[in-house]
Order: C-alpha cells, then structure tokens, then sequence
C-alpha cells in the first residue's frame, strides 16, 4: 500500500520524466554526493553456484551431477577468475571488470533468514532486519534519510512496481520501462476463439498453451515470479535508463532496479538453457548500466543481490529448489575488485546447510554494511542502529571499496 505522500511522489516523478526535453533528466537540485550505489535485485532465488561456480573444487562436479559446468578452456567451460572459481560463459562480458578490479565476487553470502519461501526472504532481504514483515520501509530508504534528512530525493526505483527496499519518508523517484506486457488470459481465450476454425493455428496455441500449464504445476506459484522484468529487452532499457539518470550532474545518487525470472526448479540447464539466458541478459544489461553511466562509473558501485540461492544437487526435473547462500557481485569503478571476497565454506556434503544447500558464511549486510560506510560515508553506529536494526553481530567489510 502507498501513503498518500509516496503516490505524490511518483505523479511528481512521472511528470518530471514525460515532460523533460532529455527524456530522462530529473533536476534535483544540490547533493550530498557525487557517488553513485546501485542495488540490482534477482527476484527467485539466483543459482550462486552456477553464477560463479566452485569448479576448482574437488565435490564440484559430484555435487553438481549434469548441472556442473566445464572446465575453462572447453566448450561451454566457465571463464577463470583465480583457479578455483569461474564465471558461468554466460557473464563472459563482466571478465574484463573482473581483470581491471572493477568486480568483487561475495560468494557464499546470506540472509538472517532460513525458511526458503521467496516472498519471506526478498522481505527480509528488503527490509535490512533478520524478521519478515517487521518494518514498512526499506533499509535502502532509511540509508537515504541517513544522508539528507529526506529532503532531497536521490534515491530511483526502477521497475513496474516501488520495491520494498526503496519504500519509506525518505523522498525517492521513479522510471518505469516501457516494455510489453504478458497476454492475459482473457487475449488468450479471444485468441482461441479466433483461431478455432483454423486447424494448424488451433493445434499449435493449444500446445503453447499445455505447455504454459505444465510450467504452472512443476513451478507453482513461483510460476508467476519471471513475468515482466527478466526479458534482455527490459534488462537493456531498465539498465540503460538508469545509467543515464545516474549519470546526471544533478540526478539520483542511489537506485534500486528490480528483476525477476531467477526461480530455476525445472530445466535449468547449464552453458545452455534458461539460466543461461537470464545470465547473459543480466550481463548486457550490466553493461549497458556502464555504459549509461559514462564517466561516473568510476565513482560508482553496483551491488547484485538475490534472496537465497539453490540447492547443491539437481532435482527430477532437470532444475534445483530454493536454497540458501548464494552469490553476490560488486562492480564498478570505486569497487576494490578482482578477487573473491568473502570467506568459502566449501561444498563437501558435510559442509552444506543442512546436507543440502550452500552454507551462508558470510550475511549480506556485512557486505552493504562496509558499501554503505565506506563508499557513502554513513556511520557505522547509523547502519547498526537505523538502517540495518539489530546487526550488530554482522560488521560492515572492510576494504570493499578503493582507498
């Protein structure tokens, strides 16, 4: 539900984006920063040990049966970060940040949060507590108010909907992509209608259509969680947008872009398939964000953040169920990058959470925690105490950023 102020806010923002002669530049007056944070949500839970795969490991290809990825150098085989990791090919294009110390892999990484339902932990994520649902605003929104009272609206949400994370007094825009929508089930019962007397069209929309339910009873109602923000061509208008307004004298100083489609429980393939599409849609679009941001990459960071990952082994149906710890990756100029950065618990069964999934060695707001202090110049006491209540036992990371 929006109050009444955060409606205001986003006709204000709406107004300001259609009526701009750029198109995409929002005046909002002085700053308190020049740098520039990004946070990139995976909404489904994103494969953490196929984004950067453990292939140096000896469980690896155990573990990982026909999910495992080749070795570098082969067909198909991951790209070499340091002789025991590498990137899925997929996010080929981020290598060469990786070789510049412009990415910083967080691997192993987690939320205070065990129980796998998606929409509890991309709450808690969101949120910044250890409890799902126990505030109303997001700790991305609490850090804005860190940094100017609320005043001055740097924060954007990009994406159809405000995310939690962005939600809360402190004063934030909006930009929603202009992308076609997924046919309703009322197009589609006038489309059977229309195609009824034409026995090749009939036959082929009523195997789309099993085919659609087939995918609703393996997926449930996660089936739902890839419509609308996970195709490359909202990857590549989000990502690209908001670069542009980053990139602004005068514009946000902090974004949120939301994505979906990371739920991989039935064929999720490995070099190939469906994962790999949403990688490589995620890398162009990774890209294109660099790119939008031009000279104030440099003094950016993006940070990419999913709410669980997978379990280790394959399931029946050629996929992986939710998880636990997972992959997060920091790019960009101000990144204190080409390494990984976080201790690796290992994926000897003896080592998974629970016999079954990546044990979270290291909880995600210790990385946001050190992005915030060290790269926005919030105090730790704020983020222990306002921004990331009760995470006390979780310090901010050092040397995430470039002295």
């Amino acid at each position: 539900m929006l109050t009444r102020r955060q409606t205001l806010q986003r006709m204000t923002a709406a107004a300001a984006l259609t009526l701009s002669p750029a198109g995409l530049r929002i005046a909002f007056g002085a700053v308190p920063t020049d740098r520039r944070l990004v946070i990139v949500l995976l909404r489904g839970g994103m494969d953490g040990l196929a984004a950067v795969a453990p292939y140096g490991e000896a469980r690896y290809r155990r573990q990982r049966g026909d999910l495992a990825l080749p070795g570098p150098g082969e067909t198909g085989g991951v790209i070499d970060l340091d002789g025991q990791f590498g990137l899925h090919p997929a996010l080929a294009p981020l290598h060469a940040l990786y070789g510049r110390g412009e990415l910083a892999v967080a691997h192993a990484v987690g939320i205070p949060y065990r129980d796998r339902s998606h929409f509890d932990a991309q709450n808690v994520l969101e949120n910044g507590t250890a409890l799902p649902h126990s505030t109303a605003d997001g700790w991305m929104n609490r850090a804005i108010a860190a940094m100017t009272n609320g005043d001055v609206p740097i924060g954007l949400a990009v994406g159809a909907n405000v995310p939690l994370i962005m939600r809360g007094d402190a004063r934030y825009t909006t930009y929603a992509p202009q992308v076609l929508p997924v046919a309703g089930a009322d197009f589609l019962a006038r489309l059977e209608t229309m195609y009824r007397q034409d026995p090749v069209l009939a036959k082929t929309l009523a195997e789309a259509m099993q085919s659609k339910a087939m995918k609703a009873d393996v997926l449930g109602d996660s089936a739902n969680m890839g419509r609308g923000q996970g195709g490359g061509a909202y990857f590549r208008e989000a990502f690209g947008a908001a670069g542009k307004l980053l990139a602004d004298r005068n514009g946000p100083r902090v974004a949120a872009l939301d994505t979906d489609g990371w739920d991989t429980h039935a064929f999720q393939g490995g070099s190939a398939g469906a994962l790999a599409v949403q990688l490589g849609n995620l890398a162009g679009g990774l890209i294109q964000l660099q790119d939008g941001l031009g000279a104030a990459w440099r003094d950016s960071v993006i940070v990419v953040v999913t709410e669980f990952g997978r379990t280790a082994a394959i399931n029946g149906t050629k996929g992986t169920d939710h998880g636990t710890g997972s992959v997060a990756l920091l790019l960009g100029g101000a990144v204190n990058g080409g390494r990984i950065a976080t201790p690796w618990p290992g994926i000897d069964t003896r080592h998974l959470f629970e016999g079954r999934d990546l044990a979270p060695a290291t909880d995600i707001r210790a990385v946001l925690k050190g992005v915030l202090r060290d790269h926005l110049g919030i105090a730790e006491g704020i983020l222990e105490d306002r921004v990331f209540p009760g995470s006390r036992a979780a310090s901010g990371m050092p040397d995430l950023i470039r002295a």
